[in-house]
């Protein structure tokens, strides 16, 4: 079995990746997003509106 991030041989402490860099970048991946499936729902549409009307306005640098 290959690593899913950069293909070198898997390592069992890690599996399925190679080293723990490989699984942190997957982890990263999850908790940005990357992985989302787009929803059709229009419950989900409308409770993602509700969340961007309730939510303060981002900082300026």
């Amino acid at each position: 079995m290959s690593c899913p991030n950069c293909g070198e041989d898997t390592v069992a402490t890690y599996r399925p990746f190679c080293s723990r860099r490989c699984a942190d970048i997957d982890l990263a991946k999850w908790m940005n997003g990357a992985y989302a499936m787009p929803s059709q729902d229009p419950q989900d549409v409308e409770d993602a509106l509700h969340i961007l009307e309730n939510s303060p306005p981002p900082e300026q640098s």
